[in-house]
């Protein structure tokens, strides 16, 4: 079964649209990696601040080589212009193993 990895961001006000737009100018960074499935960048509505970044992989080893690799560390270090605030001011990670799906 696959791998869930939920990044949990913690983003201050008014800097959604910011998080937003890196999260569109890296669009493609991880859909090559081996082993990815799905990735949903999802926007706040109701009962939280925080953005949910949701991954799909295939094994949570394929999930780890991703994190841990060159591609991960590339696509994360150019993700704030220099000089910029960050868009996100903490992450908590949250992992799950998908039991069923339809």
């Amino acid at each position: 079964m696959s791998y869930v990895a939920i990044n949990v961001l913690t983003v201050p006000e008014g800097a959604g649209a910011t998080l937003e737009e890196r999260f569109a100018a890296r669009k493609g960074a991880v859909e090559s990696a081996p082993g990815f499935e799905h990735f949903e960048l999802l926007r706040p509505v109701e009962g939280t601040a925080d953005y949910l970044v949701y991954t799909r992989w295939r094994s949570v080893e394929d999930f780890v080589a991703w994190r841990d690799g060159q591609r991960f560390a590339d696509g994360h270090a150019g993700a704030r212009p220099e000089g910029a605030r960050p868009a996100a001011t903490g992450s908590t990670l949250w992992a799950f193993e998908v039991v069923q799906s339809t």
